[in-house]
């Protein structure tokens, strides 16, 4: 990965240094400038200097001091050794360490494919022997996934691909849950990609090949076979005929004329609608299929593979995405054709836009990409659509806003939340990548009311990078998404701490702590404002749409990975450099919170209880037994839960206990289970086990 501007300071993931006082003392300093700043600095042309250089360097200031801690939280969320994933299995991500409103632990197939794409991303940028492990872990650890059978189907069809989490041990989850859910196969597959790859350009072709190719032609092969389902399931097929219309810039500045697109229909195939009930980010990460088939297919090629279907299946999903874009409202509708109440103005088309960026599709608007017309007027829509929360009070247009998923939102009351907010910057950073190798900046009729929030007296033209009127909305547009950053940086927790949401009334951190798809946001993002690119993925027919629109789908075959192992040594062919930063002091906890996770089916009236050979389990004393709690029982997924503090680096033996109304008990078969509390920097810890019968 090459930096335009300059490349992020590398960080040994286990070599950072000690940050809890500096966040504090940080993020004191910028509440004082809160949006006071960012008012000021987006106000008019010309105006405000002196608080763009302000919040310029605010910015500067809580990046340098949050990303390590960023990376190091997002690292402790990742099994075997990260200090809040005791429990999981080598190499998976889990969602976040919270284990009870809302229970997190878990693993999203969709969140770790994007939390690895940042590591694997950064990776690239600069040798990391560490990073290198994880990534390898965690390829290792999706070929098993790939392979378990779960309630969404097995791997003989590719169905199982689509189940959107597992246990944090690898095991199945069994409880209600909306699946499938399609995204998690392209995006797992790009993070793959990428590192296959790298392995490629440094000379491991053959570990590319038996390694990383397998695991990743299941996912290619799930995408280009159900692609049709997953975005059918939010439409109904008689809508199916509808045409569309739209523009694509050119992408030189040489030129400013447009083309004009006809009309093309979207055919329907007869494909049955299928019912998905859990929207979250998932309808606008269609967009992110074209660029993991392109990807795949450019990689196919590279390891010389026979002859694959994606770049055809490809094409045709960019075709029938295009139907997703508003034209009358300016923004492209992630709840297209469903009647539940929703606008479609949805954060996650900001993060398909960034996700599927790539700088040498410049701002081509078919791909959607950040600095496309289109791109930029669906940013206003949708930031525009969260100005009625209460800490965006008196924020007008133009002036950056918390953000959060779709106004809509009940979830916790529906708040802003840290990635959604870091993603509506990241798309203008990777706006200003663009204009840059570019060399200038075209407003359209699609994008001017974008750009006239930001300087009102911009018009429809092409600005090219040596005039005044260049430099003033490249620093509007730098200016405003330092603003999101400096939203982040007011609410995150004092310990630089970024949880799943913050409360839409007074910014307080709300729903699962430490959130590892937030850290991996701020990761991403802080990359983008520095100037550092994400590698292409594109290639000559990448923006390629077919005069007609059909539902081309290839079925696949699908296999598990056998070779599951990694050679040694598969380090840069320029090689290693050198380690310079300094050792993070780490305070060993002396106690620790062991969350015990039971599975076991009980019938009415009957409770669990835990008892063992320590105090704090009652000595083997059933009388002083700790009872579980039902909270996120199910009927296929019995799931008993209580929290008991132990003393860390002790040595435990339990049984569970099943108690009827009477009192009467029935104790688990033999043996005990054993456990030793973990003795690390982390405070909490998880435990999982199954009724033993």
């Amino acid at each position: 990965m090459k930096a335009l501007d300059q490349e992020i300071p590398a960080l040994s993931i286990n070599n950072t240094a000690a940050l809890v006082h500096p966040v504090m003392h940080l993020l004191s300093s910028v509440l004082l400038l809160g949006s006071v700043a960012v008012q000021t600095v987006l106000g008019r042309p010309g105006a405000g200097r002196q608080s763009v250089a302000l919040l310029k360097h605010s910015v500067d200031s809580f990046i340098k001091t949050e990303e390590p801690v960023a990376l190091e939280k997002l690292l402790c969320n990742i099994g075997p050794d990260g200090c809040n994933a005791n429990g999981a299995a080598s190499g998976v991500v889990i969602a976040s360490p919270s284990n009870d409103n809302p229970d997190y632990f878990y693993t999203w197939t969709r969140d770790s494919g994007l939390v690895f794409k940042s590591l694997v991303d950064r990776f690239i940028n600069r040798y990391d022997a560490g990073l290198q492990r994880r990534i390898e872990e965690y390829i290792v650890a999706q070929a098993k996934l790939q392979a378990i059978s779960n309630p969404s189907g097995s791997l003989s069809n590719g169905a199982g691909l689509g189940e959107p989490k597992f246990e944090a041990n690898l095991e199945p989850f069994t409880g209600d849950w909306g699946r499938p859910q399609r995204d998690g196969p392209p995006l797992r597959a790009a993070a793959m990609i990428t590192y296959a790859t790298w392995l490629i350009e440094n000379g491991y072709s053959s570990t590319a090949s038996t390694v990383i190719w397998p695991i990743i032609q299941n996912d290619l092969n799930y995408v280009a076979q159900y692609w049709y389902a997953w975005i059918t399931s939010r439409h109904d097929p008689a809508d199916l005929s509808a045409s569309w219309k739209g523009t694509r810039l050119d992408l030189t500045c040489g030129k400013k004329s447009m083309e004009v697109l006809s009309s093309q229909s979207l055919v329907n195939t007869g494909v049955s609608t299928v019912h998905n009930p859990i929207p979250e980010f998932r309808i606008s990460y269609v967009l992110t299929i074209p660029s993991a088939l392109v990807d795949g297919s450019n990689l196919a090629a590279a390891l010389d593979k026979h002859a694959t279907p994606y770049a055809a299946v490809a094409s045709q999903v960019l075709c029938f995405l295009q139907s997703f874009w508003i034209q009358s409202s300016g923004y492209i509708d992630s709840n297209i054709n469903v009647n539940d109440g929703r606008e479609g103005k949805d954060a996650n088309s900001l993060l398909a836009s960034i996700h599927a960026f790539d700088p040498k599709l410049g701002c081509d608007s078919a791909t959607f990409q950040p600095c496309s017309d289109k791109a930029l007027s669906n940013h206003k829509v949708t930031v525009d659509s969260f100005r009625s929360y209460k800490i965006n009070s008196g924020l007008g247009s133009g002036k950056a806003a918390a953000v959060g998923r779709y106004i809509e939102d009940v979830y916790f009351n529906g708040n802003p939340w840290y990635l959604t907010t870091l993603a509506a910057a990241e798309q203008l950073y990777d706006s200003l990548i663009v204009w840059q190798q570019m060399g200038c900046i075209t407003v359209t009729d699609t994008s001017l009311a974008f750009f006239q929030d930001l300087v009102p007296d911009v018009s429809k033209k092409t600005y090219a990078s040596d005039t005044s009127s260049y430099a003033e909305i490249v620093s509007a547009v730098s200016a405003y998404a330092d603003g999101f950053f400096n939203i982040v940086a007011k609410y995150a927790g004092p310990d630089g701490s970024l949880d799943e949401q913050f409360s839409r009334d007074d910014g307080h951190p709300l729903s699962a702590r430490d959130l590892t798809w937030s850290y991996a946001s701020f990761l991403t993002a802080a990359a983008r404002r520095a100037g550092v690119a994400p590698p292409t993925w594109s290639n000559n027919n990448a923006t390629s749409i077919p005069s007609v629109c059909s539902a081309t789908a290839a079925l696949g075959s699908y296999s598990s990975a056998t070779v599951t192992s990694f050679p040694p040594s598969q380090t840069p062919k320029a090689g290693v450099p050198p380690v310079t930063t300094t050792p993070r002091p780490c305070r060993t906890a002396t106690t620790v919170a062991v969350t015990f996770r039971e599975r076991a089916q009980t019938r009415f009236g009957q409770t669990i209880k835990i008892v063992g050979n320590v105090a704090a389990l009652g000595h083997w004393d059933t009388k002083r037994a700790v009872a579980l709690n039902s909270s996120d029982y199910t009927s296929t997924n019995p799931l008993w839960k209580t929290t008991v503090t132990l003393m860390a680096g002790q040595a435990i033996e339990y049984k569970y206990i099943k108690v009827d109304k009477d009192g009467s008990l029935i104790w688990e078969h033999d043996p005990n289970h054993t456990y030793t509390v973990p003795k690390t920097c982390a405070t909490t810890a998880v435990r999982l086990d199954n009724w033993q019968s």
